[in-house]
């Protein structure tokens, strides 16, 4: 029964008293068709008893005349004239999903319909009142058992679906809630459930991927001799040409990269993820060694072994680059040390029960490997098959918390970086003494996150305080570089004099050490989770934004960052005006506020409750703006002067969960709106007042379709879901397409509409976390994506 909510706030307009009848008529209706089915149902259940038991009796008599060829009961008459009850009320009925559970005691786990004389139909029909009753069985499953089939005994169906033609609707089920979605006039005789529907005969391909993973990753950041920069973002590592300004991108993997290693002959490359999820149950982590021209994999390692996640990768020098060192995140950090163009692994050893934060072959000698991490420096030398550990003597100097950063001078000498500022040189052939040569103390201000030795013996070291300098062969300062985008993560030698920088801010930059660093990869510059997108209404850019109160509006043809802003406020959604001049931004705090598309000025701020406001819309034609909150209501704003004057209508009070999703009519005049609890409402937004009559609604076409609930896509959901698996839905300008973003990383593409269960799509991944949002751009020519935790946006072309 849907709970009605009457706003206090006088200048919304409080419903009127004709409203309100109206309101109390069509609850009553909804009420009076609930309770006309639970009748049916328990008349038809009663007569399901009455038969069965008269089963029994005859079942009963038979046995004590012994077995006969005629003596197994009507079961299947019974069941047949139980439906026909439900069908003479015009009811035909399917189930979208019969789920099979393998279970070792399958008498236990499900019920299997036969016509051995050895089930008793008083256990059946005691099994069906109790499996119908509670809802773990729709009536459908019932329709269509038969000899052989089996029903599952878990404790909700997953999904049934049933059609009335009569009145012309599809019914749903979501976590056990009913969902009523009403078809248009012209398609009730002709529409069949049943049907199949087609792929799309387009499909997706990575364009750009914006973004770099700096804020927590280590030595992710390599020049290849083509002149590519790699590094990686969620699940996709990217080799960005600079100079071509073209990305090509290497999308084996299926959850979050952590770690990468360039093999010394500048081709092949290492890379590694954490254990993740997907719809069809847990990934494993494990290391993939890839060619970087042909973008093919060679090489699996480790499925099974790693526990958590690969934290870091390194490819051995010395030899030929035959060997591999690996540590993963488990609570002893394994390092193992693997030959792995055979997939052996040579040798393993619980390294630290601390973190673990880099780990190198020495340069020299291909047995010798390198770690460091929370309170230790260690040197480890494999000997048959066994790793051997020498820790590294701090002796007169302080010992560090956290060694953070390791490399090589030409000589041998092993170089590290740590928390309290200080570089420390541990002499050629260290791993046999362990000791300090030399110290260059307060080398920094602060922690010491990245050092590399450039061709020319030149060390260069940069941290937390933001600053690159430079060291000579003495390790005598030669120049210092402030830098402006973020504490520097990572650094790695370019071409000739140049010198790449990654960033805690997710920035890649270039530049030289006597010079200035510009930003090379256009990245998306977001630190935290992202969830805001919108498109421009007649230009290729788009605008994103998130909870690190960053909004930064791109440009889809060039990749280029227009501008970016920061706010007051984590950004939770944001919508242009059709006249692309003005867009509106959504907080967390329930404050929105407008902003001018070329200059970023702030045009005016308003506030709405105090909760996250999840949809920001406005209207074809510009006069209103609809904003969905998670207060359970709909705030209406009438739009003047392109989007520079505001002035509130009211709200549409009627939702009893938080708004999710909105959508305009074509003419204005609607609105549609999706819940939590899985509400499709209807609005006339001019006077906030609910539509209940479905003659009323199911004709309405729709200028955008964005909704995840409604007649003609309620073909994406896919069996099993609760309702919260898909994030984010958008239909193409043309109508052809319909794109979604799910909890598992994935973007589907459907054909639209999309009105036929278990509908067919293309699958594509790269995100390593949930899909908070997708939508196409004004042409279709793209679509943009978004990552939640991930933080990265990838643009797709439609090909």
């Amino acid at each position: 029964t849907q709970v009605c909510r009457v706003s206090s706030d006088d200048s919304a307009s409080a419903a009127s008293s004709m409203e309100v009848t109206d309101r109390i008529a069509s609850l009553e209706q909804r009420v009076q068709m609930q309770e006309d089915e639970i009748q049916l149902l328990k008349s038809a259940l009663a007569d399901v008893v009455r038969r069965l038991n008269l089963s029994e009796e005859q079942q009963a008599m038979g046995s004590r005349r012994g077995p006969t060829k005629g003596n197994t009961p009507h079961f299947y008459k019974h069941f047949s004239h139980f439906f026909c009850i439900i069908k003479q009320q015009g009811r035909q009925v399917f189930c979208s999903n019969t789920h099979f559970q393998s279970n070792t005691h399958a008498e236990e786990s499900c019920f299997k319909f036969s016509e051995s004389p050895s089930i008793h139909p008083l256990s059946i029909h005691r099994l069906i009142l109790t499996r119908v009753a509670g809802g773990g069985w729709s009536l459908s499953q019932l329709t269509r058992a038969k000899a052989g089939d089996t029903l599952d005994r878990s404790p909700v169906c997953r999904r049934a679906t049933y059609i009335d033609k009569q009145e012309g609707y599809v019914k749903m089920y979501l976590k056990g809630r009913p969902i009523t979605m009403y078809m248009p006039k012209d398609q009730v005789d002709s529409y069949c459930l049943e049907a199949r529907a087609e792929l799309p005969s387009n499909k997706l391909k990575l364009d750009w991927v914006y973004g770099y993973r700096g804020r927590d990753c280590r030595s992710n950041l390599y020049l290849l001799p083509t002149g590519e920069t790699v590094y990686f973002i969620a699940s996709v590592v990217v080799l960005f040409n600079v100079d071509e300004q073209l990305q090509r991108h290497y999308t084996g993997h299926t959850d979050d990269i952590k770690c990468l290693a360039v093999h010394p002959d500048k081709i092949t490359i290492a890379t590694g993820q954490v254990a993740g999820t997907s719809s069809d149950g847990k990934l494993a982590p494990h290391v993939r060694v890839w060619d970087s021209v042909s973008l093919n994999t060679l090489h699996v390692l480790g499925t099974g072994f790693f526990d958590r996640a690969l934290v870091c990768l390194a490819f051995s020098k010395s030899n030929g680059g035959n060997t591999l060192c690996v540590v993963d995140d488990s609570n002893d950090h394994v390092l193992s040390v693997w030959d792995w163009q055979r997939e052996d692994r040579l040798a393993e050893v619980k390294c630290s029960n601390e973190s673990v934060f880099a780990a190198d072959f020495h340069p020299t000698d291909s047995n010798i490997v390198v770690t460091c991490g929370k309170s230790h420096l260690y040197f480890w030398n494999l000997e048959k098959g066994m790793l051997v550990k020498k820790q590294g003597l701090f002796e007169k100097q302080e010992k560090p918390k956290f060694v953070l950063c390791v490399t090589f001078a030409e000589n041998g000498d092993a170089i590290t970086g740590d928390s309290s500022g200080n570089i420390l040189v541990w002499g050629k052939g260290t791993y046999r003494t362990n000791r300090i040569s030399h110290v260059i103390q307060g080398a920094h201000e602060g922690s010491i996150f990245a050092l590399c030795m450039l061709r020319n013996g030149t060390l260069v070291s940069g941290g937390k305080d933001r600053r690159l300098i430079s060291w000579d062969n003495s390790y005598q300062q030669i120049q210092t570089v402030p830098e402006l985008f973020g504490p520097i993560r990572t650094i790695a030698e370019g071409r000739g004099q140049t010198v790449l920088i990654g960033t805690t801010k997710n920035f890649v930059l270039q530049g030289s050490l006597d010079g200035e660093f510009m930003s090379i990869t256009q990245v998306d510059g977001h630190t935290d989770e992202l969830w805001g997108l919108a498109v421009h209404p007649w230009k290729p850019q788009f605008l994103t934004c998130g909870y690190d109160r960053q909004v930064c509006l791109w440009d889809s043809s060039s990749h280029q960052l227009i501008w970016a802003k920061n706010m007051d406020d984590a950004a939770q959604s944001a919508g242009f005006h059709p006249s692309g001049s003005v867009v509106a931004i959504g907080t967390q705090t329930g404050r929105w506020l407008v902003l001018d598309t070329d200059s970023k000025d702030l045009v005016t701020v308003h506030t709405d409750g105090n909760e996250q406001l999840s949809v920001m819309r406005y209207g074809p034609d510009g006069n209103f703006l609809a904003i969905g909150s998670h207060d359970n209501y709909i705030y209406i704003y009438a739009v003047a002067e392109n989007g520079r004057k505001y002035s509130r209508v009211g709200k549409c009070s009627g939702h009893s969960s938080f708004i999710t999703h909105l959508d305009w009519s074509v003419d204005s005049q609607y609105l549609v709106s999706n819940s939590g609890d899985y509400e499709i409402l209807y609005w006339i937004p001019s006077v906030c007042k609910q539509v209940v009559s479905v003659d009323m609604t199911r004709d309405i076409e729709w200028f955008t379709y964005t909704c995840t609930l409604g007649f003609q896509v309620f073909g994406l959901w896919p069996d099993g879901s609760d309702g919260t698996d898909i994030n984010a839905v958008c239909r193409s300008n043309d109508k052809n397409l319909l794109v979604t973003g799910d909890d598992f990383g994935k973007v589907h593409l459907f054909s639209y509409p999309c009105s036929q269960f278990r509908a067919p799509s293309h699958v594509y991944g790269g995100h390593s976390s949930h899909v908070t949002n997708v939508t196409f751009l004004y042409d279709d020519g793209y679509l943009v994506s978004t990552g939640g935790k991930d933080m990265s946006v990838m643009q797709w072309r439609i090909v």
